[in-house]
């Protein structure tokens, strides 16, 4: 697989990350978890914006193997979705689907 096969990031609603200023600038966003969710493990809540000015993000990595989109932890999907979660998990992989 190569950098132009990873899925994008197609849309971020987590307002409170530093990567998200009109999208994901992040160049690449890992997704993991253990808690029946799939935290976006690349959210960081600071003020402070980061990331780079001209990118989409795509998936770098994604440890959720029981995500049917998951294959040798490496993500399938067309593209994703990042927002809030439930039970108060901020970020987290909407597509994720066990």
């Amino acid at each position: 697989m190569t950098t132009t096969e990873m899925p994008a990031v197609h849309e971020c609603t987590v307002s409170g990350c530093s990567y998200n200023h009109d999208g994901c600038h992040a160049f690449a966003i890992t997704v993991g978890g253990d808690n029946g969710s799939a935290d976006c493990g690349t959210f960081v809540p600071l003020n402070t914006k980061g990331g780079l000015d001209r990118v989409v993000a795509q998936v770098g990595a994604c440890s959720r193997a029981d995500c049917r989109h998951n294959s040798a932890l490496e993500c399938t999907a067309p593209s994703v979705r990042v927002g809030a979660g439930q039970g108060g998990h901020a970020a987290n992989c909407l597509t994720y689907e066990p």
